[in-house]
């Protein structure tokens, strides 16, 4: 009986030692723990044509300091085969989990074909992990028909619980864009929908390596959150969350931190991040620095630039967060970039080939002005807030025509439908299209002023800041179709995940249309 992804993750670990008589046991060291060590689950990122980056965590006492792991480092084995019970492995080999890096394991696996479906699975002594499955991309250029994906941000464990997670699971995706809020670095009580077991460890604001640890930890020993990495491969970028709240560069939240210690926080915070994530080593972190931004291709069907707006960000202005901007919003060395990103961004977009082009980001792109009467509110801390960054983007998509742009974005609690604006004023030309999956769990505090300034932002083409949910997108040669998914009961593990409403681009067509 085939196994099903669900079932692959979950009683992979039941295979048995045997099922690797291939396998030397020579590379494990003596620091072998004697727990189950893979309680975080597997998890697959960044797919070539060529490989993939599989990741998995040693931790067998998940929530302590280190994980339960006894100093020093442990190898352990990996394998990649074509199929679920691994008859026809392909690759195998060891890498060295390090404490320095909490006996986290990024094995950049090469030398598959492309655009394959893989399964792999760990080894440590003889203790087995779960299976993950994985699938490589089409060769760069190569004629491609279609390509499946999800776009994810937000899942505050407090908040709720991730059925969304375990509906992806069970989805045949090709890639997951996880566009930031892995983790919510503040105390975090939990709703008392969600139950007790959802409040954040440790229960206070996490500022220490240690305290980043636990709280991906937390994070990880989800059981939908883990279905949904072993069964399609993730890429991922950060917002400001998984560091601070408002994070811009060097400043916490708001700019408010101090410029000499925030620093430290954040290297913390990166450091744990790239602990519990499938990325390349060209993402290892250097102190409070760490490479994001990131291309990936898909054939000839789409180009996603991955951006990073928070680490290089100018802070925000000073003042509330809804407000008319004051003349200093204008500067034009403000930006949510930084000028090398900005440059890579704008010189691959003029550059692209790709049918579809699409910039995966955090904070929404389109201009909304939240005030109800005949002033001005913009939001400072989105791309509203940088005026003259946001018309560089959107004066250059106006101008060069790049195919098809479509922004994918997270951060905002809500599910949008946008035309993006060439000026703020809504009537101005369309240039781009954005699509905002809801958040997996975490609430909408002001969902009652996004709908009262709904009248006064037509170029809002759908909302929704009631539900938690997420987006997927099935892309065409010539059609972009984009189903907003939601959940009925985001206390319930179980609920219902249903479609809402799904919008369709057409190639060379600006503008979203109701499918």
């Amino acid at each position: 009986m085939s196994l099903t992804r669900r079932t692959a993750l979950l009683g992979g670990s039941a295979l048995g030692a045997a099922a690797f008589s291939g396998w030397s046991a020579k590379a494990a060291t003596a620091a072998l723990p004697r727990e189950y060590p893979f309680t975080l689950g597997v998890a697959s990122g960044d797919p070539a044509p060529d490989g993939v980056v599989l990741w998995t965590r040693l931790a067998p006492q998940p929530l302590a300091p280190d994980g339960g792991m006894a100093a020093g480092d442990v190898q352990v084995l990996w394998q990649v085969a074509t199929d679920e019970h691994f008859a026809d492995v392909v690759r195998a080999g060891s890498a060295r989990a390090k404490s320095e890096w909490a006996h986290s394991v990024h094995v950049e696996v090469e030398g598959l074909l492309p655009d394959r479906v893989y399964y792999y699975r760990f080894r440590v002594g003889r203790q087995l992990s779960p299976v993950g499955r994985t699938r490589t991309t089409p060769p760069v250029g190569a004629p491609v028909s279609s390509l499946a994906l999800a776009a994810v941000s937000c899942q505050s464990l407090p908040a709720g619980r991730y059925a969304a997670y375990r509906h992806i699971a069970e989805r045949d995706l090709d890639i997951v864009l996880h566009l930031g809020d892995y983790i919510y670095e503040g105390r975090g009580p939990a709703q008392p929908s969600a139950g007790p077991d959802r409040r954040h460890l440790p229960f206070k604001a996490t500022t220490s390596l240690e305290d980043y640890r636990i709280r991906h930890a937390q994070y990880r020993l989800d059981p939908d959150l883990q279905a949904a990495h072993a069964s399609v491969a993730f890429l991922c970028v950060p917002d400001d969350h998984e560091v601070v709240n408002n994070m811009a560069g060097d400043y916490g939240a708001n700019g408010n931190a101090d410029p000499e210690t925030f620093p430290r926080r954040r290297a913390a915070a990166y450091h744990a991040y790239y602990e519990h994530m499938p990325l390349r080593r060209s993402s290892l972190p250097s102190g409070p620095d760490m490479s994001l931004y990131r291309r990936f291709s898909y054939g000839d069907l789409a180009e996603i630039r991955l951006l990073d707006t928070r680490q290089y960000r100018t802070p925000q202005v000073d003042g509330p967060t809804f407000q008319p901007l004051p003349s200093d919003a204008y500067d034009p060395d403000r930006t949510l970039t930084g000028p090398e990103q900005e440059r890579w961004l704008l010189e691959g977009l003029a550059s692209s080939t790709a049918r579809w082009n699409v910039i995966a980001q955090q904070v929404y792109l389109a201009a909304i002005d939240m005030d109800t009467a005949d002033g001005q509110a913009y939001n400072t801390d989105k791309w509203d807030g940088y005026p003259a960054a946001r018309s560089r983007i959107t004066g250059f998509l106006h101008r060069q025509q790049p195919r098809n742009p479509i922004v994918l974005s997270g951060d905002v609690h809500a599910a949008m439908v946008n035309d993006i604006t060439l000026e703020h004023d809504p009537t101005s030309p369309v240039v781009a299209t954005e699509f905002i999956g809801s958040s997996i769990s975490s609430g909408k505090g002001n969902n009652a002023l996004f709908e009262s300034a709904l009248p006064h932002n037509p170029q809002v083409r759908y909302y929704n800041g009631r539900e938690r949910g997420y987006l997927s997108c099935e892309v065409g040669r010539d059609v972009w179709t984009s189903d907003l998914w939601f959940v009925d009961d985001p206390s319930d593990a179980a609920s219902r995940v249903r479609r809402d409403v799904s919008y369709v681009v057409e190639d060379g067509r600006l503008g979203a249309q109701p499918a």
